[in-house]
């Protein structure tokens, strides 16, 4: 007999002091290791939108198959060991994933029983136990219940077994119980994640002969492969368990999983690189790995799932510019254009997301975008345009804000009428796709065709209002896409003011705690400062001490702006003397340090306007800044050369005429 008497119906799993792989696991309260892990969220084992699933499921007729399985259940109960193989066995010809079925097992306490006899000596009625354990685990609630009677250290134990087929229905049940968040946590601290891995472990040789060519020991050996990949698959939601994976030495394994032939085992290796592409480490990983080019090849399979992995899994990869490499010299490019041309899989969003974002991430590369453009991508992509889903337009927005910083391709988007599709967009509350949106169209607006577009779709004005947006990135895309707006208007001083507001919103900004806002509304004060009627409303909006409050800062992009912004402001009333009694010409001198060529053009604009005014030549003179300006005369750059040189002769003007007046008071 084994350990599965009546007394086991009523009664829950008693709490051990330990087993064999997790010493400690019954020795803490639940909420106590919830606590400990930031993955972990789920305590309960079912919400009450479940139960009120369940009753439903419940209310509807009770089949005859219901009582038979119940049956079963008590004969395995009470039966002896050769009762209780044949009872599984008979179990386990009936459809074990429908949901009454599933009902019927929970409902007289079989779940307890089946968990019981995990902790038999008896194989073979462990393997009976874990087969249908890994059927009626597609049910959430039986997910959560068998976490609750402490299931998961007892199959984790299995995956010490000998036995193949014991590993692999562990290994599969595993692979559904795991996506309970609390499950995914019993399994790392069980040790669980290591054994997984060592599942994985097999010979390429089985890995790339067809499933009809493997003798019966290779076919288990895969099979014990595919459960393991698949339970990894599901154990990647947690960042922890991803960091114990890789510290388990599965990278090498993923890329040689890659290389196999058999599509059940791709899919979820597939998935497992794809989460894991999230972590910088692993991208890393993936790319020396050689990966990418494995990635690449599956993105031409006819089945949707490995494309959908593998195209998320290059989105997530190639920020780095080695990656968008691999990805162009493997061919990657081609498939990926060709998933997002095909009106086939609108339906599929989370394809659509993997690859609209990879052609995204992978056109940040000059020479990508020219490939990209032989297979005409911009007018694919301007089809996506009217997509429905936040994701994908934000990806497309994306991938067209790195396309059209060439002219030739802001034509193509202009000619295939994406203008007025991403004009609309803007009225999306979306904040990544109104940071794209932005990008986008500060490209396009640079093109004067493409800008008489955008002033006939009153787009100036949809843009200045992203300024109201709480996202400091969508401000500040918006603001630096005011600049080549308010640049290349027809009447850029009109347009600025026809905009109710719109100067006292951007003076608003230099306040915000935003490094990147602060240099974005620099640059557009910069820029609507070019008109003297907007500088004086801009002076009459106290802008200089908003300016002056700034100075102060160590950032390149910021300093180059903001002396942009204090060049354009410096020559209206008395600005330059007000400047300088705030103090802002020896902080503003100290940018001329800076490694960054565009400062030292800017702030020598600024110095020049500054020199204006005497006082400020004689602090400018007594903070060292003649050296550096000298310096900078002998720059390519014929900007700040002349700002060098303008601010030099006022120095020496200055010089001169105090020389004068001296010698003029030794003669009298």
């Amino acid at each position: 007999m084994i350990g599965t008497g009546s007394s086991s119906t009523t009664r829950q799993r008693k709490i051990r002091e330990q087993c064999g792989s997790c010493p400690n696991r019954f020795s803490k309260d639940k909420r106590q290791v919830i606590a400990e892990d930031s993955d972990t969220t789920e305590v309960e084992s079912s919400t009450d939108e479940e139960d009120r699933w369940k009753e439903v499921a419940r209310a509807a007729e009770i089949p005859a198959d219901y009582y038979n399985i119940q049956k079963l259940v008590k004969y395995i109960k009470a039966g002896n060991q050769t009762a209780t193989i044949v009872s599984l066995c008979c179990l386990k010809d009936y459809d074990l994933s429908t949901q009454i079925n599933q009902f019927a097992i929970q409902d007289i306490g079989g779940l307890e029983v089946l968990v019981n006899i995990l902790e038999c000596s008896d194989t073979k009625c462990a393997l009976g136990a874990l087969t249908v354990l890994s059927e009626i685990t597609l049910n959430i609630d039986i997910r959560k219940t068998i976490v609750d009677l402490d299931g998961i250290p007892l199959i984790v134990d299995i995956l010490n077994s000998s036995m193949k087929d014991l590993k692999t229905m562990a290994a599969e049940t595993l692979a559904h119980v795991s996506k309970v968040r609390l499950a995914r946590k019993y399994v790392r601290t069980c040790g669980g994640i290591p054994k997984l891995v060592d599942l994985i472990d097999i010979k390429l040789s089985i890995l790339q002969t067809p499933r009809d060519q493997l003798n019966a020991e290779d076919l288990e050996y895969l099979n014990m492969a595919r459960a393991g990949a698949r339970a990894l698959w599901t154990l990647a939601d947690s960042k922890h368990n991803m960091e114990q994976m890789r510290k388990s030495g599965i990278v090498p394994l993923m890329a040689r999983l890659l290389k196999s032939c058999h599509i059940d085992v791709v899919i979820p290796i597939m998935g497992t690189v794809q989460k894991c592409s999230s972590e910088p480490k692993f991208q890393l990983a993936i790319t020396t790995e050689g990966m990418i080019a494995d990635i690449v090849t599956h993105l031409s399979a006819e089945c949707i799932d490995l494309k959908m992995e593998g195209s998320t899994a290059i989105y997530k990869c190639a920020f780095d510019e080695t990656t968008r490499d691999l990805v162009r010299e493997a061919g990657g490019l081609e498939p990926l254009v060709t998933i997002i041309k095909d009106k086939t899989v609108r339906e599929n969003k989370p394809l659509l997301r993997g690859a609209t974002g990879a052609i995204w991430m992978c056109a940040i590369s000059d020479v990508n975008v020219k490939q990209l453009d032989n297979m005409r991508a911009v007018n694919h992509l301007v089809a996506l345009l009217n997509d429905e889903d936040d994701e994908v337009l934000t990806n497309v927005t994306g991938a067209l804000s790195e396309c059209v910083r060439f002219q030739s391709n802001r034509e193509t988007l202009r000619q295939a009428g994406g203008l007025p599709l991403m004009v609309a967009l803007l009225n999306s509350s979306h904040a990544p796709l109104l940071e794209n949106l932005a990008k986008a169209l500060k490209e396009c607006a640079e093109d004067s065709d493409s800008m008489r577009i955008l002033e006939e779709l009153d787009a100036v004005r949809l843009i200045w209002s992203l300024l109201k947006n709480t996202s400091p990135r969508v401000q500040a895309h918006a603001a630096y896409a005011i600049c080549p707006c308010v640049s290349n208007a027809n009447d850029s001083a009109e347009l600025v003011r026809s905009l109710v507001g719109a100067m006292e919103l951007v003076v608003g900004l230099l306040k915000s705690r935003e490094i990147m806002v602060l240099s974005a509304v620099c640059a557009a004060i910069a820029t609507i400062a070019q008109d003297q009627t907007n500088l004086a409303i801009l002076t009459d909006l106290r802008v200089i001490y908003k300016l002056a409050d700034l100075v102060n800062t160590t950032d390149d992009l910021l300093r180059m702006n903001l002396a942009a912004a204090v060049a354009a402001c410096a020559c209206f009333g008395n600005n330059t003397e007000e400047l300088g009694r705030l103090r802002t010409v020896t902080p503003i001198v100290t940018y001329m340090t800076s490694d960054n060529p565009m400062v030292h053009r800017s702030t020598a604009m600024a110095l020049e306007k500054l020199s204006m005014d005497p006082q400020n030549c004689i602090t400018m003179h007594q903070s060292g800044v003649v050296p550096f300006l000298l310096e900078c005369i002998g720059s390519t750059n014929k900007e700040l050369q002349l700002a060098a040189a303008g601010c030099l002769r006022n120095i020496r003007e200055l010089a001169l005429r105090a020389e004068e007046y001296l010698l003029k008071i030794d003669d009298d």
